[in-house]
């Protein structure tokens, strides 16, 4: 009899010590499983980058969601408004005019702010880079091209979003920003896998950038080597480092070097009333103001210059002698290295594949060679439109408006001198260049390559999701806690009525 009352009394003591271990386990079990299986919630974030160039602004609008790949956002544009009336380097000059730009800009920021949702509106970047034009504004003109930025940094502080800065970005950083768009669009910096996460691309490659503009033209390209100098960058993207080459060329922008070319028509000319332009098509004349020409940092303006003064030009279709017109205005003599591309600038050999938007693509367009070309076919095409009648051109190039038809005999010499003379592009280089405006329905520019870089800095906003909500957890936590504490006691009772 005693031998079963024991045997009972071990059984009552086990199930108890069992009930013990299992509501402690329960207890450790609940919140580790809150912890570990807690998941979370990224937000989608937004950036702002306005992007005013020589001829106009842009507003681009991005969007990437708060996880980042290697601590850079996957970024993607989410829209593009075009401000509508005179770029920012030709404010301060026009009431009128003025009041058309700022219209514009307050059109394109109400349509943002539509697509923002508003709880998002404070947390949401807003830069503006001024680029080429402002650049020569600032040497031109400091104390207006300080006031134009004054008044831009006034208004888009008055904004609803977090305005962090309006600059002027220099040439280099142009060109970088535009290497950094190229190959993000292209999938060379990340790629999705088979599980749908982003991975860096299995012995992936970046391709060159060069950018035409309507002030400057600027090229970028990877180097294995680290070099050291004013012309190479260091950028980290996705966790990896790259070595960029970028060099930016002012006053070689498409407007601004047809400018330096009329000056060199103007100059080899003894008659102002009756001038014969090589780069202009038979059947084509135009009567333009000197200021035209000479208003700008990039021409030089002759002795006794007079802003309205006429000159009569007549179209001449000589390819021969807009080619070496085209030519004069570069300097392939000078250098002080190995190897330059022109104007006495060091350059490493252009290697790989190259992608050539912006000015690039619309004059390829014109001569019906975007996408990849060959260069006797290019040239071809250069020598067959600068010889065809300025009727014949409209009649074929109807997409295509006077102001800018009459430009591309020019452009396009200008483009093969550029880079085949410049850059060095050669008869098997050469068929390694697309000619594009566009990758996977994203204009190519340097906005993009800016705020992939500026999403390195911006914090990412997380909202963490756990499996059990608040309330349940603390009922778990508060059950398996007091089934501990009422077992610890009932286990104390058995043992000192065992010691009685």
């Amino acid at each position: 009899m005693a031998s079963k009352k024991k045997m009972g009394y071990k059984c009552r003591i086990a199930v108890v010590l069992l009930l013990l271990l299992a509501s402690i386990a329960a207890l450790v079990a609940v919140a580790v499983i809150q912890d570990a299986w807690s998941t979370k919630e990224y937000s989608l974030q937004y950036g702002i980058v306005i992007d005013s160039g020589s001829s106009r602004s842009n507003v681009y609008l991005y969007e990437w969601p708060g996880e980042k790949q290697n601590e850079t956002g996957v970024v993607s544009e989410k829209m593009n408004c075009r401000v509508s009336g005179v770029p920012i380097s030709e404010m301060k000059v026009d009431q009128q005019k003025d009041e058309e730009a700022w219209k514009g800009f307050k059109e394109c920021m109400d349509e943002v702010s539509k697509v923002i949702p508003v709880e998002k509106h404070k947390n949401t970047p807003l830069f503006l880079g001024a680029t080429a034009g402002m650049r020569l504004l600032h040497e031109k003109d400091e104390q207006r091209s300080n006031e134009v930025l004054a008044s831009l940094k006034e208004y888009l502080s008055s904004l609803p979003f977090m305005f962090q800065n309006a600059s002027i970005i220099t040439g280099q950083e142009e060109g970088l920003y535009g290497w950094i768009t190229v190959n993000y669009l292209m999938g060379n910096f990340l790629e999705k896998n088979i599980w749908n996460s982003y991975v860096r691309p299995e012995g992936a490659k970046t391709v060159g950038s060069m950018d035409l503009g309507g002030a400057s033209t600027q090229i970028a390209f990877s180097v294995q080597e680290a070099h050291s100098g004013p012309d190479y960058m260091h950028v980290k993207l996705y966790g990896y480092a790259y070595n960029v080459y970028t060099h930016s060329f002012l006053c070689y922008g498409k407007n601004e070097a047809d400018k330096r070319v009329l000056d060199k028509v103007v100059q080899g000319s003894s008659d102002p009333a009756y001038i014969i332009n090589p780069c202009y098509p038979e059947g084509f004349n135009i009567t333009m103001k000197a200021s035209s020409i000479y208003d700008t940092e990039c021409t030089k303006k002759p002795k006794n210059y007079n802003p309205d003064q006429d000159f009569f030009m007549v179209g001449a279709a000589n390819s021969d002698g807009c080619e070496s017109i085209v030519k004069s205005i570069f300097d392939f003599k000078t250098c002080p290295s190995s190897q330059c591309s022109f104007d006495g600038v060091e350059q490493p050999p252009v290697t790989g594949e190259f992608m050539a938007y912006a000015g690039f693509f619309y004059t390829a367009r014109a001569l019906l060679m975007n996408g990849s070309t060959d260069l006797d076919q290019f040239n071809a095409s250069v020598r067959n439109f600068c010889h065809t009648h300025w009727t014949v051109l409209k009649q074929q190039k109807t997409w295509i408006s006077d102001k800018y038809l009459k430009t591309y005999c020019y452009a396009s010499h200008y483009i093969l001198t550029l880079l085949a003379d410049g850059y060095k592009f050669d008869e098997e280089t050469w068929k390694n260049i697309y000619f594009e405006k566009e990758v996977k329905e994203t204009s190519i520019g340097w906005s993009l390559g800016y705020m992939l870089s500026m999403s390195n800095m911006i914090p990412s906003e997380v909202k963490y999701i756990n499996p059990m909500t608040d309330p349940v957890f603390a009922g778990l936590i508060f059950l398996f806690s007091a089934l501990t504490i009422v077992t610890v006691v009932i286990v104390f009772i058995f043992f000192v009525r065992n010691c009685c």
